[in-house]
């Protein structure tokens, strides 16, 4: 229970990385308020089944307390509500973890700007960058209050590894500047923040088994290797309890300042902090792409 007596807020908390973060930083011991638009009864606009009150019964579950709070983090007023409250019911904030998206139904791939929707990909934009703004604009104070505290920004693919492997572009024009715009988010929150001794950082999965994906392969956790024939690099996925414990590991070391304004990957941090996936592998999908990869360019019939 290294985790016990902190504060977390997990802004998209309903599902995926954000439901994983939100039940391993209850079996951490924290208390987590899990936010989302989608409840028992009423769905967003994504129609899945997941809700905030089934991720905080989780964290509860686990030895923490969860919290659901709904909240369109879109929407000013409704986060300034939810943060006087974080600090009237627990006095501040220790975590704050922007995971709000809701982008993947309005995604074009291998459509060129000039192509695509122009009313999709700015609400894409809106929902996946300026909720993030949003909500650290009314929780930041929280914790410059207190001189303590870490700000952490989810992301899809760290800038290194995008120029790397992706040739410095994830493949559709909206998706990419959202992704890049939540590392720079990162940046500029921890050039504000350091002198406050709040540290702010981004964090990516890897090929992540969200509830979502699991769906689309028509799989569940339990024979998720099966849809590997699809997909070849579904066999190097993981499950959202994986970042979970990568967020665990960096709220609990006393050294995290040193990382404030970088972009990390759970690959990466499981080889520093020794946590595993939760079948005791250490899955870093950077390294199994960039393996891909060479052996692509040499031919091998295995690639």
């Amino acid at each position: 229970m290294r985790l016990s007596g902190r504060v977390a807020l997990v802004a998209g908390g309903t599902r995926g990385a954000g439901r994983g973060i939100a039940v391993e930083l209850g079996a951490a011991g924290a208390t987590v308020y899990v936010t989302g638009r989608t409840t028992r009864t009423a769905r967003s606009d994504l129609d899945r089944p997941e809700t905030i009150e089934e991720t905080a019964e989780l964290v509860t579950a686990r030895g923490g307390t969860g919290i659901a709070v709904r909240c369109d983090h879109s929407d000013p007023a409704q986060v300034r509500a939810l943060v006087d409250r974080i600090g009237s019911e627990r006095g501040g904030l220790d975590l704050l973890v922007n995971d709000v998206w809701g982008g993947d139904h309005l995604t074009t791939w291998d459509r060129p700007l000039w192509e695509q929707d122009l009313s999709a990909g700015l609400t894409l934009l809106h929902r996946a960058v300026d909720t993030h703004i949003i909500t650290s604009h009314h929780a930041l104070p929280l914790m410059v209050a207190r001189r303590r505290g870490l700000v952490i920004e989810i992301t899809d693919g760290t800038e290194r590894m995008v120029d790397e492997l992706l040739n410095g572009y994830r493949g559709s024009f909206f998706y990419d500047l959202a992704k890049q715009t939540v590392i720079r988010l990162a940046r500029n929150q921890a050039a504000e923040l350091r002198e406050h001794n709040v540290a702010a950082l981004a964090l990516t999965p890897g090929f992540l088994r969200s509830e979502a994906m699991l769906d689309h392969f028509g799989v569940t956790e339990d024979d998720w290797r099966d849809a590997v024939v699809k997909d070849r690099h579904f066999g190097a996925s993981e499950t959202p309890a994986y970042i979970g414990r990568a967020v665990v590991a960096l709220a609990a070391d006393p050294d995290v300042m040193s990382k404030s304004g970088g972009s990390y990957s759970t690959g990466e941090l499981a080889k520093e902090y020794g946590f595993t996936d939760t079948d005791g592998t250490r899955p870093d999908f950077a390294e199994y792409y960039r393996g891909f990869l060479a052996r692509s360019e040499q031919g091998s019939p295995t690639a």
